[in-house]
């Protein structure tokens, strides 16, 4: 006689481990059963039923407890050390909960992960070459790829997001979608569309000398603006020069030169790669460049 009904814990519980594996035994079960007991399993009629033994913890408040799990998981080939985060999956199955990593999500479960292939053209009629070569000034890692491989100029960004080459008026970019690929993807569309949009001006060669001075200007206030959104407390000195302050530490450095004064060496290093980057950003591209 199963007490209580559901076979979870108790005197019957322990008979029934016992007794079970006797053709003589019978097991009476009064009243309803829920879903993820070994009660509803037997009325199922299954022919094999997997006991596991269970410890049930019951700690006061504030309690340490420790918990040890079979290694066979993933999560569980690593004892993580104190203060330290554990990612995975929390699953639910009936009445019991279970944390695994996504690539045991299969085995341990009768669910499975998947992934989104994504594609999309895009109108574009410039130069296939300037595109890369802009997106080279601004990107960390653009690679170009062997037309074998790709079956046509094409090159990958971030070895995230592959960006290929289909006519004279369309390109098209090919990447699995997650959070940082999905972001990089916003990021090339953004200059493609802006790029799209460039049409060379023809300048009457008087109002060249003008026009120049106001874009040295504007590029003037860009570096500075770009070096404070970087860099923070940044300031105009003498003959030029930008006093950039951090964390205490101060540099001077020469934006015609691109020479940087100071005692830190780590700041120096990041003043002189900032510069670089934001050079390449802001001076224009030569039309010729294929």
């Amino acid at each position: 006689m199963a007490s209580p009904s559901g076979l979870q814990s108790g005197l019957s519980r322990q008979l029934f481990e016992i007794w079970c594996s006797d053709k003589k035994k019978a097991c009476v079960i009064p009243g309803n059963v829920v879903e993820g007991t070994l009660a509803k399993t037997i009325i199922n009629e299954p022919k094999e039923v997997t006991l596991i033994n269970t410890k049930i913890i019951s700690p006061k408040n504030c309690q340490s407890v420790e918990m040890y799990f079979n290694s066979e998981k993933r999560l569980a080939e690593k004892t993580p050390e104190v203060g330290e985060t554990v990612s995975g999956l929390l699953v639910k199955k009936a009445f019991t909960y279970q944390i695994m990593a996504p690539d045991d999500l299969h085995v341990f479960s009768q669910l499975s992960t998947e992934n989104i292939s994504q594609r999309i053209t895009i109108a574009y009629t410039g130069a296939f070459g300037v595109l890369e070569h802009r997106l080279k000034q601004i990107l960390e890692s653009v690679e170009s790829l062997p037309d074998e491989e790709s079956e046509g100029p094409a090159f990958r960004v971030h070895e995230r997001l592959t960006v290929k080459y289909e006519s004279e008026k369309h390109i098209s970019l090919h990447w699995r979608s997650d959070l940082i690929s999905d972001m990089v993807y916003d990021s090339v569309v953004a200059l493609v569309l802006n790029s799209s949009h460039e049409i060379p001006k023809v300048v009457v060669e008087s109002e060249e000398a003008t026009k120049t001075e106001e874009n040295s200007k504007k590029a003037e206030k860009v570096v500075h603006a770009l070096f404070v959104s970087l860099l923070g407390d940044v300031k105009f000195g003498e003959n030029g020069k930008l006093v950039i302050s951090v964390d205490g530490n101060v540099a001077h450095l020469d934006k015609q030169s691109g020479n940087v004064e100071g005692e830190n060496k780590g700041l120096k290093e990041r003043v002189r790669v900032a510069l670089q980057r934001i050079q390449n950003a802001v001076k224009p591209i030569p039309l010729s460049v294929s």
